[in-house]
């Protein structure tokens, strides 16, 4: 296979479902909405918890109707998914009354699902019970870097995978909601990487965190800075470090905020960058001994994670009720993701290795 063959970006298969957007906050405004629109997905109405701040998004992107409350938005019979980028706190109300609703026939839901393990098993069987499709917008592995690795995986090209490692010095924005949690970094920073490494990988047998304040941070928190190594029965090897300090910043101090990946295996090497800190494409160069006879080969695309990801989030979700086939991202799928936060936080609260037959996720 060649590098012609790779797919950095999710086809679009189906755009014809009409969405109604709970949010008007950054990740609504500058990443769903701006990939919607290039899609061609059909937007019809939003809803957010300040009024004029949905009207403003609405205006910016040609949303038709703006609702006065996001129940107002659900009960909108013109809806049929409804795309919700909310407080975890108060998303699985959203999610419920979404299931509740006859018109409505899927849910798109943030990332954490909920604020623990028990009610996002119970949003999981909620939805089984109303025959509806809730899905998760674990939107890292849309990127396209993440994309392509696993293509080079799921063909072998790099052999067994030996060692893998995402090691991030960046800054987020903290969400001014997240003051009111007693979790931060794992169940807002680090569930992107690991939830792609179980996506990549598969399920770890083990999980080690440790965790320290961010001297940023400044309201209280436990997980500011946080590594974490998996542990795979294969003998896989898996580390992930979400470093939110990377150094000080302001007065002169050069910005060298990065997210590296590497990923080594018995015939290949990949490895590459996340280039959401800079809001550039992300990359990827690998060499095997399969297909590039040893050669370090870099496959180049011009789309980005953010926003271009939200393309593929979506769109899987579409596809999966015009094909009725499941989803790419299922909710089933996501609360084992959840699962293994929740083994690193107990990890890291108990200093020592979890097995995560600890942390059970019944079917």
């Amino acid at each position: 296979m060649s590098v012609s063959e790779l797919q950095p970006d999710a086809p679009v298969r189906e755009r014809g479902y009409r969405i109604g957007c709970i949010g008007a906050g950054m990740i609504m405004a500058e990443c769903h909405l701006a990939a919607y629109r290039e899609a061609g997905f059909n937007v019809v109405a939003i809803a957010s918890r300040t009024v004029s701040r949905a009207e403003s998004v609405a205006q910016r992107w040609s949303i038709a109707r703006v609702h006065e409350s996001p129940q107002a938005l659900i009960d909108d019979s013109d809806v049929e998914i409804i795309d919700i980028a909310y407080p975890p706190d108060r998303q699985p109300a959203l999610i419920r009354a979404a299931l509740a609703t006859p018109h409505v026939k899927a849910v798109l839901a943030q990332k954490p699902l909920a604020l623990s393990l028990p009610e996002a098993l119970a949003l999981r069987d909620e939805a089984r019970r109303a025959g509806k499709i809730l899905s998760v917008n674990q939107n890292m592995r849309y990127d396209q870097s993440m994309r392509v690795l696993k293509q080079l995986l799921d063909r072998r090209a790099l052999g067994e995978p030996v060692l893998a490692q995402i090691d991030m010095h960046a800054i987020p924005h903290w969400q001014t909601f997240l003051e009111g949690y007693d979790r931060l970094t794992l169940s807002n920073m680090s569930v992107h990487h690991l939830d792609v490494l179980r996506h990549l990988f598969g399920e770890p047998d083990e999980v080690t965190s440790v965790t320290r304040t961010d001297p940023r941070t400044t309201f209280a928190h436990q997980d500011g800075i946080v590594g974490t190594t998996l542990r795979f029965a294969s003998g896989l090897l898996a580390f992930s470090l979400e470093d939110v300090w990377a150094g000080p910043r302001g007065g002169g101090f050069e910005d060298d905020q990065v997210i590296r990946w590497r990923v080594e295996g018995t015939e290949g090497v990949a490895k590459g960058t996340i280039g959401w800190p800079h809001g550039a494409p992300s990359t990827l160069s690998y060499a095997s001994q399969r297909e590039t006879d040893g050669k370090w080969v870099t496959p180049e695309w011009r789309t980005m994670w953010f926003p271009h990801a939200f393309i593929g989030v979506m769109e899987q979700l579409q596809y999966a009720l015009a094909s009725e086939t499941g989803p790419a991202l299922t909710v089933a799928d996501n609360v084992r993701t959840m699962a293994l936060v929740e083994a690193a936080y107990k990890s890291a609260a108990e200093r020592r290795t979890v097995r995560m037959s600890e942390v059970p996720v019944p079917d």
